[in-house]
């Protein structure tokens, strides 16, 4: 038996085994996961080995990875900072060089002060050069191109774009990986 972790993570899987979401992926504490197995609104699939925590009448397995018992729907993408450079890739959409998010902005297509609103279909990433060259023009006024237009995207078009990251394969749990990439192609 092993001392939990207070940064020991669950996988949380929606009822048709698939992560809830990929951006990020979908986990919860060990607290939360506990809780939910005990009100029986999940499924437990597997445990951490050899990780058990105690009460004063019981022993309990610590879930490494729950299943939801109902399909929980996914209606719309957040719109987040994260979820936007995620939607574009961690890419300027001006000079299309792809940045760590910390060095990342974003920008107004049509800037507020010309009534350009806070939206999907007005923001894009953008790194600070061309944030700064573009400024409160329009791209046509400042003679840029946008590699693509802004749109709001679905929750799947960001989770497939964040499996496309090659951190959304780090910092996962060896446990986990029995119950991700189950719809991925086998590579020949």
């Amino acid at each position: 038996m092993t001392h939990v972790s207070s940064n020991l993570r669950t996988l949380v899987l929606n009822a048709d085994m698939q992560p809830l979401s990929w951006a990020p992926l979908s986990v919860w504490t060990w607290q939360e996961a506990i809780v939910a197995v005990m009100q029986d609104r999940v499924i437990q699939l597997k445990a951490y080995e050899d990780v058990v925590v105690r009460s004063a009448a019981r022993s309990y397995e610590v879930p490494a990875v729950v299943a939801l018992k109902s399909y929980h729907r996914k209606k719309r993408a957040t719109f987040t900072r994260f979820h936007l450079f995620l939607r574009d890739e961690f890419t300027c959409q001006y000079c299309g060089n792809r940045f760590p998010s910390r060095e990342l902005t974003f920008d107004h297509v049509i800037p507020r002060s010309k009534g350009g609103r806070s939206e999907w279909s007005n923001i894009v990433a953008c790194c600070p050069a061309d944030n700064l060259k573009k400024g409160n023009l329009t791209p046509r006024q400042a003679g840029m191109r946008l590699l693509r237009e802004p749109r709001e995207p679905s929750p799947h078009e960001l989770d497939s774009a964040a499996r496309r990251l090659h951190w959304a394969t780090t910092d996962l749990h060896q446990t986990w990986l029995d119950f991700l990439y189950w719809d991925s192609e086998i590579e020949t």
